[in-house]
Formats: C-alpha cells, structure tokens, sequence
C-alpha cells in the first residue's frame, strides 16, 4: 500500500507536528506534501521526503504563509497522486483540496475546519476596519473551502468537537480516532529544580486564551509558567506581574521537568482537542481547563482536574481556589491518559486506513 502524507504547511512545532511523526512511524515511507516548508523552523521534518508547492519559490512565503491564504487550495490542487493507493490529509485548512483519481482514496484527518473561517473568526476578526475589509475574501474563502471540503472521501476527527464542526460547516460525517500526544516517550529527568507552580504550555495566540490565566494568577500572586512563543508574546509579558515566568520553547527533555515539577496545568482557551492537556495527565498531573471544546472529553472533573464553566478570569479564580482545597490520585490521572496513547492511535487510524481502502 503506497501512501502519501498532505499537511497544511511545515515551518512550525506543535502537536499537530507530534501526529505527523506518529503517522510516519505508521508509513515509515511515505513523503510529506505540503504548500510551504522551512527547514530552519521545523527540523522535526527531516525523517520525512518532503515536497513543497510552488509556493515554496515566492519569496518569503515560508514565513508569511498567512499573505498566501487565497492561493493554498491551488498549491494543493497542483500535486499529483497517480501513483499512490491512499492519500492523508492532516488538515486544518486547505490540505483538503488535493485531487485523486479513482483508484486513489482521499482520508482527511480533520484537525478543524478552517478556524479563521468558521468557529474561530470572530476571534481573528475582532478589528471591525480590518473586518470590514476582509469580508468579500472571507465569503469567497468560505464558498471554497465547503467546495474543496467535498474532495475527500472519508473524514477522520480528533474530537467528538471537531466531529461536530465537520458537521456543521461541511455537512459530512467522520469516526473520531484522538490523536496520541506523541510525549510518552521522551521521559527525561526533571532539569529545573523549581515546584510548587502552575504550567501553560501553548502557542502564544489570541484564542488561547492565555491571558485570562495571567489575570487569575497576577490576582492571586501564585506562580505560573508560560512555555510557547507566539503573536501573543509581547502583550502577555507586558501584563504579567512578578509570579509569572516565561521560558520559552523548550526541548522535550526540558518540558518533561517543568511537567513533573508543576502543580497543574492550566488550559483556558477552547481548544479542538488539547494534546498539552493529555501531556500533563500523563505526568499525572491534574488540568485546571475551561469547560469547553476537546478539554471537556479528557478531564474527569473531580477525578483528573478541575473544569470551570465560564471562559473569564474570575471563573479560573474561583477554579483555582477550588483546586487547592482537592487532592488527586496521580496513579488515576495517568491511566486517564492512557485513553490517548501513542499505542492506541496507531492501532485505530491503521485500522480504518484497512477497512477504507478495501
């Protein structure tokens, strides 16, 4: 079975990047498409045969890839499939649109429905002269991305969350396979000699939410760490009082410390499924997460973390102080997160990949 693995674009690290190399250990041979690649800010993907678009020839567009947003879906459409029996899309925008024929299958793993477009846009759209702007972009973007959202044959969803979006913005159905957090396996030993902490580790960008927890903890003068770089970054380091710290990114060794040295982790954005959330558990470390999005199907409220019902600083605060009144079993929390192994992924996606291609 030859297969070929399509992702949006390869000029970052996150946990989408974690399935990828998950999916590569399942197609140890198959090369990765994409519409821009830059080798510098994603070395994860050297184990991979890479093939960028032709975009990968403009100037910049490896760094600036959001100016391109109008031309991905032809980056996509420009690849040929002929040889390949299966094609993956891991998407959360326009990988999608890439083109098979008939003796080719199409399986989108559905990481979101393009969020700008959709659940996310008035999110990403807050400036009403920048809204105003965009709009007839947007509507055209929208028309194409439920036209391109037909061109795959089976859909895959990380979350019961993202099962519901594809529903609701494309009209077609998916099985949902949680994706692993791929983190089992880098078990280094605790490098910072720090305790006693709270822990966010994310991207630093607006749905996040990550201020919301800066403000929670400024007011509560408790220690907290904020792992990632993003757009964010300025704005948040700005309005933090003396209690939080910013290490920046950070190798997986390093990270394993800062997970068995916290007390908890904090997730207060709305999330499509929460691969930092399943990280933690598997430290058997309790969430403190809002209650919302893929966060409400991995913490066990009570049990595993602490679920707060409004997405304001001051529902995190009454969590917060929840939290310090609870004691949780670490042994509990970490067979939580077996629910989400590396183990199981493989053995569900690969089994689907079977019954698909049948």
């Amino acid at each position: 079975m030859k297969v070929a693995i399509v992702y949006d674009r390869v000029n970052k690290w996150g946990g989408a990047e974690r399935v990828l190399l998950a999916l590569h250990e399942l197609f140890p041979k198959a090369p990765l498409y994409t519409s821009v690649y830059n080798p510098k800010t994603a070395p994860w993907a050297r184990v991979f045969r890479v093939k960028a678009s032709f975009l990968q020839y403009i100037p910049f567009a490896s760094m600036f890839h959001e100016l391109f947003a109008p031309f991905m879906p032809l980056a996509f459409m420009s690849f040929s499939f002929k040889k390949f029996d299966v094609v993956i899309s891991v998407t959360s925008e326009y990988a999608k649109a890439v083109r098979v024929d008939k003796n080719t299958t199409h399986i989108c793993y559905c990481l979101t429905p393009t969020r700008y477009l959709w659940s996310g846009y008035n999110e990403y759209f807050k400036n009403n002269f920048f809204r105003s702007f965009t709009i007839p972009i947007i509507f055209l973007l929208r028309i194409w991305d439920k036209k391109i959202a037909k061109t795959p044959k089976y859909y895959i969803a990380i979350s019961l969350e993202i099962k519901k979006r594809i529903k609701k913005y494309y009209s077609r159905d998916s099985v949902v396979v949680y994706p692993s957090a791929g983190f089992s396996k880098k078990r280094g030993r605790a490098l910072n000699t720090l305790s006693g902490y709270f822990l966010i580790v994310s991207r630093l960008v607006p749905y996040k939410r990550i201020d919301l927890a800066i403000s929670a903890c400024n007011k509560l003068n408790v220690p907290l760490l904020i792992i990632g770089k993003g757009m964010e970054e300025k704005r948040l380091k700005k309005m933090s009082g003396r209690s939080i710290f910013f290490p920046g990114n950070l190798t997986d060794d390093e990270l394993s410390g800062y997970y068995k040295n916290c007390k908890a982790l904090i997730f207060s954005g709305v999330e499509d499924f929460g691969l930092a959330i399943v990280e933690a558990q598997s430290f058997g470390k309790p969430v403190i997460a809002f209650n919302k999005g893929g966060a409400k199907e991995i913490v066990i409220d009570g049990k595993t973390g602490v679920l707060f019902k409004s997405q304001t600083s001051k529902s995190l605060i009454q969590a917060l102080k929840k939290f310090e009144k609870m004691k949780f079993n670490t042994r509990s929390i970490h067979i939580n997160a077996q629910r989400f192994s590396e183990k199981r992924f493989k053995e569900q996606f690969l089994s689907l990949v079977r019954q698909y291609v049948k």
